[in-house]
């Protein structure tokens, strides 16, 4: 049964990763020579494996089998940066979050968004430390919490929203927080101590419980969000009639039909990609307005 609502063209197809590196990789389509055609540059924010090699490697050779160019993936350290060159052109298209997508939706295409467990949705979770006497949120009051970036929905935006509608600012709730950069340093801060409390991408957290149990198992989950729109593909509007865009899409919603597409899904732990409306990520929009309101 196709699920209703997300406004699905094909459910099928996988999502991303994060990493640290920015390599090329051509192949030919046709006639025509690639030799000094401009790489097609796919940018990746801080959500998820950094420095996954193998990873990284298998999508960009599945991209640029299906894209017809050569393909350099380029990261960064902040969302922040990865969205700048993404609004500006510089990049084609990235793997950006739902806030920094709502806060630039006049200038950004939805590409795809990634399917997990059957829905182009996934959390935010408040995590602490296991084995804390924690039973609602609210007991998470006076400790050190880690986000992950300023730009992240998950990472900081649900716990943002959440403080504003009970009239709170992060300031006057927690003793001290601090950005770790990475959703999975979040699960580290709190695992070592480091911090009380953290706000992370919930299906970070879940694929992370799988590969790293003995990390993840050193926290537990506080409260979870509402389903939100999952971090999605999207491209500049400016370049919304470049044949690579086009190129893109198809080599994401059709990724589980290719053997190297396949082991990139594997290794994401997601279900595929799916071509979406921009209303996915009104619910989102609306935290943006509840923080703007409360100030």
């Amino acid at each position: 049964m196709k699920p209703q609502g997300w406004g699905y063209r094909r459910l099928s197809r996988r999502a991303f990763i994060n990493g640290s590196i920015t390599t090329s990789a051509a192949l030919l389509t046709g006639h025509v020579s690639h030799a000094d055609e401009l790489p097609f540059k796919f940018g990746l924010t801080p959500v998820f494996l950094s420095n996954d090699l193998e990873l990284l490697g298998h999508l960009r050779s599945y991209l640029a089998s299906r894209i017809g160019g050569p393909v350099e993936l380029v990261t960064r350290r902040t969302y922040q940066e990865i969205t700048a060159l993404l609004v500006s052109g510089q990049i084609q298209g990235a793997w950006i979050c739902g806030y920094p997508y709502v806060q630039f939706k006049a200038d950004l295409d939805l590409v795809a968004t990634p399917v997990w467990h059957g829905k182009p949705l996934y959390q935010s979770y408040l995590i602490a430390a296991s084995g804390r006497p924690v039973d609602d949120w609210t007991e998470l009051k006076d400790g050190i919490h880690a986000f992950s970036d300023p730009d992240s929905n998950s990472g900081f935006l649900v716990t943002r929203a959440l403080l504003a509608a009970n009239r709170l600012l992060p300031a006057g709730f927690f003793s001290r927080t601090f950005f770790t950069y990475g959703h999975r340093n979040v699960i580290r801060a709190v695992a070592s101590g480091l911090a009380q409390s953290g706000s992370v991408d919930g299906y970070v957290w879940e694929v992370m419980r799988e590969i790293e149990p003995e990390l993840v198992t050193r926290t537990m989950i506080v409260r979870k969000s509402e389903w939100l729109g999952f971090p999605p593909i999207a491209s500049p509007k400016s370049l919304a009639a470049d044949p690579r865009i086009a190129a893109l899409r198809d080599a994401l919603v059709s990724m589980s039909d290719d053997q190297e597409g396949r082991k990139v899904l594997e290794m994401l732990r997601l279900d595929g990609f799916a071509v979406t409306r921009p209303e996915l990520f009104d619910t989102i929009a609306a935290k943006v307005e509840t923080v703007r309101q409360f100030g």
